[in-house]
């Protein structure tokens, strides 16, 4: 689709970019180009597009991929989409809000999501995304400059964002793109994150760990600016700060640190040593209630879990 296209689609259409939903549609050919180039398609991969707007990277990834499911959430869009891919039999338009989508229906062909994100959901998707089973074994995405700063950093400028990516796969940067690349036009330029999807965590957790006990403590090292883990570790995971720093010592990790310095090797050393301090002090809480009687009868306490 050429650029002068989608502007002149959309008055045909009676409609405006909604900038409540992020819409700045990629009109430069050669940024498109880099988009694909970077998913690396053959026709046995199945691709989920987030955002496909009016087509025209849906119908270059058509050209390369399988299958292709293209996801819209603007259901005036989504009707102008169906039009534009009735030819090509091997795509499927889904209108919707991709974060209450899980299967597509080929999660056995190992997919690929590919999408140009708007800020306001971009780590909800991308989350959403990794967090899944099945993961997509390849994530491309165009996302603010910054944005991809952040997914890409490493230890001593970490954020939450970086960690949550990163426990998943290996993020890189592949190209830049200039504001001057859509329509309209956005306010910062854009980059396009490349995600290798590992098939297994990138760290290892202790015996028991849940991911959502990682994130758990990972939230809360970065729930408070400028505090050091000790501070931040107490108040999130509402833990004694002699327990804490306990925790921290058996991580090997100084509790005056703050929350971007660490690895993800080092949150995994926090959150199996965190995750044996909140036992511990579930344990505590539930050997000190007193027990409970009825008409002056002994009640029998159940088996306690904790050693």
């Amino acid at each position: 689709m050429a650029a002068e296209s989608i502007p002149a689609l959309l008055r045909a259409h009676g409609l405006r970019p909604r900038k409540g939903l992020g819409q700045n549609f990629l009109v430069d050919p050669v940024a498109q180009a880099r988009i694909v180039e970077a998913a690396d398609l053959s026709p046995d991969d199945a691709v989920v597009e987030v955002g496909a707007g009016l087509g025209s990277l849906t119908q270059l990834l058509a050209a390369r991929a399988g299958q292709v499911v293209a996801v819209e959430l603007d259901d005036a869009l989504a009707q102008i989409l169906r039009q534009q891919v009735a030819g090509l039999p091997n795509v499927q338009v889904v209108q919707g809000d991709v974060l209450r989508m899980a299967d597509f229906g080929f999660s056995h062909l190992g997919y690929k999501m590919v999408g140009n994100l708007p800020y306001y959901i971009t780590s909800a998707v991308l989350r959403h995304f990794l967090a899944e089973s099945p993961r997509p074994r390849l994530v491309v995405v165009t996302v603010q400059r910054e944005v991809a700063e952040r997914i890409v950093a490493r230890p001593g400028d970490m954020s939450l964002l970086a960690v949550s990516i990163q426990l998943y796969g290996e993020p890189e940067i592949v190209a830049r793109i200039p504001a001057g690349a859509f329509y309209p036009p956005p306010q910062v330029d854009s980059a396009v994150v490349r995600v290798a999807v590992g098939e297994r965590l990138a760290v290892e957790l202790g015996e028991g760990v849940t991911e959502q006990e990682f994130f758990r403590a990972v939230r809360a090292g970065f729930g408070q600016k400028r505090k050091t883990l000790r501070n931040s570790l107490k108040a999130g995971l509402a833990l004694p700060a002699a327990e804490v720093e306990a925790a921290l010592e058996r991580a090997g990790v100084n509790p005056s640190r703050r929350a971007e310095t660490l690895s993800l090797q080092e949150w995994a050393a926090v959150t199996n040593a965190c995750s044996r301090a909140s036992s511990a002090a579930a344990c505590s809480r539930r050997r000190s209630r007193p027990r409970s009687s009825s008409q002056g009868l002994r009640t029998r306490r159940p088996p306690s879990r904790c050693v």
